[in-house]
């Protein structure tokens, strides 16, 4: 696949990062400004980096734009004329919608929003889709590759803004959780370094214990907690604290931002 990378910034490189790994690419464009952050993809002999985006669609049938909000429009604008039947539109933008993207290249391109997240550049991406009515006929290629970097799902284009709260911010507060375990860890006695990797690694398995199993994550809590033991003792303190009541309510103001964001 001929695949461009409009908007090569941090989820740029990250989505760049984990084709060129996957080997999902025959040959890849690049384009940003700064040329000089990109020195590193130069390894890789089927990638060209460039400041051009006409020479980056004109070289292309899959476009992945990856911009700020603000200049998509006229980045559209600027490369709708070298459009051609095969080309394959996905839009990383945040509150950008497939119905402003159609009035600006019409209605019969194929048209994708893909949410990803910055763990595509570790194949663990949770990337969200959804396409126009002629996107339809590609969303299965669009899966192909974004499922090389993690896993995939088609969701309405109105959920795309809860999507991007839970997935793209969400990695943030993982972090978070990541971290108070870490320093959790640090005063029971272990060091920095030990800390981190027992809080990463722990995280990362209950995770992949709950992808494997298909179980809902309180069967795996009964299977920790026992009566009048430490775990359960851990667990009604961090509810009496407001553990769960903080992510929802974290999340629902994620949420409310995203919604002012669009609608200014």
């Amino acid at each position: 696949m001929k695949i461009a990378i409009i908007g090569a910034g941090n989820l740029g490189v990250s989505i760049a990062t984990g084709i060129l790994h996957s080997g999902g690419a025959t040959s890849m464009y690049l384009t940003r400004r700064n040329l000089e952050a990109l020195k590193g993809f130069e390894e890789y002999g089927r990638v060209t980096l460039t400041r051009d985006n006409r020479e980056a669609v004109a070289g292309s049938d899959i476009l992945i734009f990856a911009v700020q909000p603000l200049h998509f429009a006229s980045i559209l604008e600027s490369v709708k004329d070298l459009l051609h039947d095969n080309h394959v539109l996905i839009s990383t933008i945040t509150g950008f919608s497939l119905s402003a993207m159609e009035a600006i290249v019409g209605p019969d391109r194929y048209l994708i929003r893909a949410m990803p997240n910055t763990a595509i550049a570790v194949g663990r991406s949770m990337t969200c889709l959804a396409s126009n009515e002629a996107g339809k006929k590609r969303v299965e290629l669009a899966a192909a590759i974004f499922n090389r970097m993690g896993h995939t799902l088609m969701i309405p284009e109105q959920q795309m803004q809860a999507a991007t709260v839970i997935c793209a911010s969400g990695i943030a507060f993982w972090m978070r959780l990541i971290r108070a375990t870490t320093q959790g860890a640090i005063q029971l006695g272990f060091d920095a370094k030990e800390a981190r990797e027992l809080a990463m690694h722990t995280c990362g398995g209950a995770a992949e214990l709950l992808i494997q199993s298909g179980h809902h994550p309180e069967e795996e809590i009964d299977r920790v907690t026992t009566p009048m033991g430490c775990t359960i003792e851990g667990l009604n303190e961090m509810e009496h604290q407001g553990l769960s009541s903080s992510l929802i309510k974290g999340i629902v103001a994620s949420y409310d931002k995203i919604t002012q964001i669009s609608k200014g």
